[in-house]
């Protein structure tokens, strides 16, 4: 299986389905109302009906209670809940215990840190490092070397600074099972540039590089 892609931040349900049409194994719908890729609930449900069945619809969440992700999960039609700030392992628990997959989100230089990852039991970790204003990478690269083997017992998604131009280097420097990106596929805050993304998931497949990936996006 090759190195699986999400585009994330999608608030328009065409350009969701084009990332899809051009093989986006996974949209990602930012429910953090300070992010300017914010969706509201009928957007969001708006864009996952729009979506062929085998992408997976992330939401993205930070610090939210369980209550308000599987109020999301169930009104936008979510397939995975990404937890993008300092929620607990028992959140990760119970959101999994009734079937909602959890990507959980590590942090290079903020808690919780690359070591606590065996503390969660998610279905995958996102690793990343903080940028200055919202709790992703905002838009900045990183030393993803320091990702690779990082996670024994869950599958390794890697986010931070990518770009059409850094995507190979950042696969081969992380080997990671997955990709998640979001600025670097934009010509304006959650405004994708459809060309920036197929010469993404263009050059993400054109490594030449072979490794065992695991799934993260189901």
């Amino acid at each position: 299986m090759s190195v699986q892609i999400k585009i994330c931040g999608l608030t328009n349900p065409d350009h969701a389905l084009e990332c899809a049409n051009l093989g986006a194994d996974a949209i990602g719908l930012v429910f953090y109302p300070p992010s300017p890729r914010f969706v509201s609930d009928e957007a969001a449900l708006e864009i996952s009906q729009a979506l062929p069945k085998h992408v997976a619809r992330v939401g993205v969440f930070v610090n939210e209670s369980y209550e308000v992700v599987m109020d999301k999960v169930r009104a936008c039609g979510l397939t995975m809940a990404q937890l993008h700030g300092q929620e607990n392992p028992e959140l990760v628990d119970r959101l999994e215990n009734v079937g909602v997959g959890v990507i959980k989100v590590f942090f290079a230089n903020k808690e919780p840190l690359f070591t606590a990852m065996g503390l969660y039991r998610a279905s995958a970790c996102l690793v990343e490092c903080a940028g200055e204003k919202l709790p992703g990478g905002n838009a900045k690269a990183w030393a993803w070397r320091t990702a690779r083997g990082i996670s024994k017992h869950m599958p390794l998604a890697l986010a931070g600074g990518l770009d059409p131009e850094n995507v190979s280097q950042a696969i081969a420097d992380a080997m990671p099972d997955a990709l998640d990106v979001s600025s670097g596929v934009e010509s304006a805050p959650a405004i994708k540039d459809m060309d920036k993304v197929k010469r993404f998931l263009e050059n993400a497949s054109q490594t030449g590089i072979s490794y065992t990936t695991r799934k993260v996006f189901s």
